[in-house]
């Protein structure tokens, strides 16, 4: 095999270009048996096959600069860069991440979990080139979706006014995480279909360049002339009038006419773009035919396609969907928001049974807050769904548009706390943090689904401003759901387990961890008190003061930052309140991003289970004896 000799771009540039369409299928043959064991983001990969090998086959990396948008995109990249025999650790504890890692390779000059940021990258590596004084290649590869955040066209417009020698790769496979929304989409899906961009530009040039009464006084006529037959002809002139030379569109599985376009383009001075147009999950009929569920997959059996998945209780996302279609039907105020996530935020069956009330704004998270701050303004009930991780994108205008007008958007934060094998970039361990000090923001997590259920209510019944519930990437508990769930007060709390010696406050899932470490204890003979904290914001202050008055030493127990989370909140009213003799302990995730590995793992590695709390709990009640004596 034509693979097994590849361990280096240097390998690569050793086969004749006749060679790289076989070496394209070896490599489709490997994706899809080394993900069906370990899952992974499969259909990208498959659709970039014959361009990441047209990139290593022209170009020198690390010495040129090839950026990945995301790194959905990237897995060829990595066995064309040393790392095939690795594949069998792909996004498991101490193996290869799913993205783009630095500390990976040389090869990886850019990391990035979320999209669009590979243009403004580039940007700035090119910058940097030409200070520097240096000769070498910056390419940007991007694909359609990426392209409607608002951060890459920011770029677009910077790199077209510079001027400098850049390349950018639109890979144009129609559909990113879900399928593509807006003018931009439409605007790329007009350029597909004329195949006779380039022909039709290079022959208006020359015409007009063959008129012999144009001499240079009529010049500038003619410019404009030039001008007015591309507008009609060419569905290319948007990135021409960036600043931005235009190629395309290209086929992206014809890795002959890959390298003839990148072969022209670098005789170009100054931005140019490449249109590829490529197919996601090509080469495998189950990822081609669905390569929504091919994005991101769990493992599977290759010969049918069947995906494995574990049995049993619902999943919070699942449950979220289910519940806000419930709710939808009885209040035609409520709205569902989400940026181009609607089959991971559960909101697939919501916009079948919705579709006007339903709206996916594309990558555009900054976009989806505002709009549902406008929505709320108007007497809506907007619903943004939206991973932890991608809030962090909104965070302006959550708090410039949304909690400074006081308006009653609800927040549905998926995947909060770990992720498991998306690891750093996706871990939603920071909105706690980044929520709780905004003024007039309410944030709850619930410790079971029944619970997400009446926090929902509670959301839609509640009119003083914005409020958002947070819930894990898991399954549910499998707890009965009440069929008509009611709205729980806000700012309170609820005691699962009455104790005298000491008491943890724990939060979401930690509940179910609190509980356990608890029952240890009480083998020993120690009774602890296990309290749900489902309000982060606004606290129960009449439990935290009859917990200092009781002076029982206390443990917050959160899967979140420890700066500045739940454990935070209640030594700040102690502080606050003079309550300077009450004892806290904090349990949580420390100041450092945490790794891919399982979700298991990622709590093994941080402390958060039940030995350990339980462990802490023992070490809190001997110093509260010691200082008794």
């Amino acid at each position: 095999m034509l693979l097994d000799a590849i361990n280096s771009p240097a390998d690569l540039k050793r086969l004749a270009p006749e060679q790289l369409p076989e070496l394209a299928g070896e490599i489709r043959t490997f994706l899809v048996e080394k993900l069906s064991v370990t899952g992974g983001h499969l259909a990208s990969n498959l659709g970039v096959v014959e361009l990441t090998l047209a990139l290593h086959y022209l170009y020198d990396s690390p010495k040129d600069k090839i950026i990945f948008d995301v790194g959905h995109q990237g897995y060829v990249h990595k066995i064309l860069t040393g790392r095939k025999d690795r594949f069998d650790t792909l996004r498991q504890k101490g193996g290869l991440s799913g993205f783009l890692k630095r500390g990976e390779s040389e090869h990886d000059v850019w990391e990035a979990g979320h999209s669009s940021t590979s243009l403004s990258a580039a940007m700035g590596m090119a910058i940097a080139r030409d200070l520097k004084g240096e000769r070498h290649k910056v390419i940007a590869v991007i694909g359609d979706g990426s392209l409607t955040g608002g951060m890459a066209l920011e770029a677009l417009n910077h790199i077209g006014h510079e001027k400098r020698d850049l390349t950018v790769v639109l890979n144009d496979n129609e559909m990113s995480i879900a399928p593509n929304v807006g003018a931009l989409h439409n605007y790329l899906g007009r350029i597909r279909a004329d195949r006779h961009y380039r022909r039709a530009k290079d022959e208006i040039d020359q015409l007009l360049r063959k008129i012999p009464a144009i001499g240079s006084t009529l010049a500038r006529t003619a410019e404009r002339l030039k001008d007015s037959l591309k507008y009609m002809l060419v569905p290319g002139m948007l990135f021409e009038e960036f600043g931005l030379t235009y190629f395309g569109p290209v086929d992206g599985h014809d890795i002959f006419q890959l390298l003839d376009t990148f072969r022209q383009a670098d005789k170009v001075s100054g931005p140019v773009l490449i249109h590829v147009v490529t197919v996601k999950g090509k080469g495998y009929t189950p990822a081609e035919q669905d390569s929504h569920k091919w994005h991101g997959i769990t493992p599977y059996k290759v010969e049918s396609g069947q995906v494995l998945k574990p049995v049993g209780p619902p999943t919070y996302t699942e449950v979220f969907g289910k519940t806000l279609i419930e709710l939808a039907e009885r209040d035609p105020r409520i709205v569902a928001i989400t940026p181009a996530m609607p089959g991971g935020s559960g909101l697939l069956e919501f916009r079948d049974r919705f579709p006007d009330r339903m709206f996916d704004v594309g990558i555009a998270e900054q976009h989806a807050a505002t709009l549902a701050s406008a929505l709320a303004m108007e007497g809506l009930k907007p619903v943004f769904a939206v991973y932890s991780t991608f809030l962090q994108r909104a965070y302006d205008q959550v708090v410039h548009d949304i909690c400074r007008q006081n308006l009653n958007v609800v927040f549905a934060i998926d995947r909060a706390g770990f992720v498991g094998a998306d690891g750093e970039t996706h871990q939603g361990l920071f909105d706690i943090a980044f929520l709780r000090h905004i003024p007039n923001m309410v944030l709850m997590m619930p410790k079971d689904e029944n619970e997400l259920r009446r926090m929902m209510v509670t959301a839609i019944q509640y009119d003083n401003g914005p409020i958002a519930y947070r819930y894990p990437r898991a399954q549910g508990t499998g707890v009965p759901w009440d069929p008509d769930p009611r709205p729980i007060p806000i700012g309170t709390w609820e005691t699962e387990l009455e104790g005298r010696h000491a008491a943890v406050l724990a939060v979401g899932p930690m509940v179910h961890t609190a509980l356990q470490a608890a029952d240890q204890l009480k083998r020993e003979g120690i009774s602890i008190r296990v309290v749900n904290a489902r309000f982060i914001k606004p606290l129960d202050e009449r439990m935290l003061d009859r917990l200092a008055r009781e002076r029982l030493p206390l443990l917050v127990l959160e899967e979140g930052s420890l700066l500045g989370g739940l454990g935070s909140a209640v030594l700040e009213y102690y502080a606050q309140t003079g309550q300077h003799h009450v004892r806290v302990q904090l349990m949580g995730v420390p100041d450092r991003f945490i790794e891919h590995g399982s979700i298991p793992e990622q709590r093994e590695e941080t402390g958060l289970t039940a030995d350990n709390v339980a462990a802490r709990l023992r070490s809190a009640l001997m110093l509260a004896r010691q200082a008794a004596k």
